[in-house]
């Protein structure tokens, strides 16, 4: 049987990486594992290595998206069991242990979601297929979102707009020129267009995958089989999990930095193209442009 292959999201926080996660995981042929990079590379950090195993099943003594509390999840609980044994272990070979329990399953595909690791990028040159979805929200829902978060990231005032574009422009620019190197590997994915129009948007992810699309997708409460133990906390709401919907309140918004963002040189077309691209929308949004 072959190696199911990675799939990877990458893109800025908040744009929605935990809910295509669990989306992509209610399909028989997908796993997926939520921001599992960060518990590994958390793993090998400096300041975790005193940590005994208790004091990992303390930070992480939550339930699995899968329905099992951490310690009887299938998939982490192996893990957990065996992490005296693995402090010293390499970033890749933690991760090729944490799946290998799935190669034995008729999986074709494992997701993975954290969007700031660009370690498993490096995998590509193993045996193992890797594609990466290039996930981005619009800049301006991402500012509105950004603004209502960033007390706590950027202090009061009227910077936290600003300085919030200023990050979507950087990270996204980066990201895309890297990308670049997967050529046919990599998959541009609005956020806007899988909220608002989920079916069209996931029957082409599908395609590209080379999987036949499943409904189940559209209401992955009841269908996903994703192991997120590391991502948005909205994997724990029921209602946000049983649907995909959109949240539109930056629409009402009067915000200077979010109505002029589109203003800046560049970033018309830079969220143009990385969140409406593959068209799925028309007419229905006109301010896709």
């Amino acid at each position: 049987m072959a190696e199911p292959g990675l799939l990877l999201i990458r893109g800025l926080g908040h744009s929605g990486s935990t809910l295509l996660d669990l989306v992509l995981g209610a399909h028989p042929s997908v796993v997926g594992l939520g921001e599992a990079s960060r518990v590994l590379l958390s793993s090998s950090a400096d300041e975790f290595a005193g940590y005994q195993l208790s004091d990992w099943r303390s930070e992480y003594n939550k339930p699995c998206t899968c329905g099992s509390m951490v310690d009887e999840c299938e998939l982490w609980s192996g893990f957990f069991s065996n992490w005296p044994n693995r402090r010293e272990a390499s970033f890749e070979d933690q991760f090729s242990r944490l799946i290998s329990p799935l190669s034995n399953q008729s999986i074709n595909w494992i997701v993975e979601s954290y969007q700031s690791d660009e370690s498993l990028l490096k995998m590509q040159r193993s045996r193992r297929p890797v594609r990466v979805i290039h996930l981005t929200r619009d800049v301006r829902s991402w500012i509105h979102s950004e603004a209502r978060r960033g007390v706590s990231r950027y202090g009061r005032g009227r910077s936290v707009g600003w300085r919030g574009l200023q990050r979507w422009i950087r990270v996204n620019w980066r990201l895309e020129k890297k990308l670049r190197h997967f050529s046919q590997h990599s998959f541009r994915l609005g956020y806007e267009e899988l909220a608002l129009a989920p079916e069209a948007s996931l029957k082409l992810l599908c395609d590209w995958l080379r999987l036949d699309f499943c409904r189940d997708m559209l209401q992955p409460q009841n269908s996903s089989r994703s192991h997120v133990i590391a991502g948005n906390r909205m994997r724990y709401l029921a209602g946000r999990r049983s649907r995909i919907e959109y949240d539109g309140a930056w629409l009402s918004s009067n915000s200077f930095s979010l109505r002029a963002s589109l203003l800046v040189p560049g970033v018309a077309s830079l969220n143009q193209r990385l969140v409406y691209s593959n068209n799925v929308l028309g007419e229905v949004w006109p301010l896709s442009r």
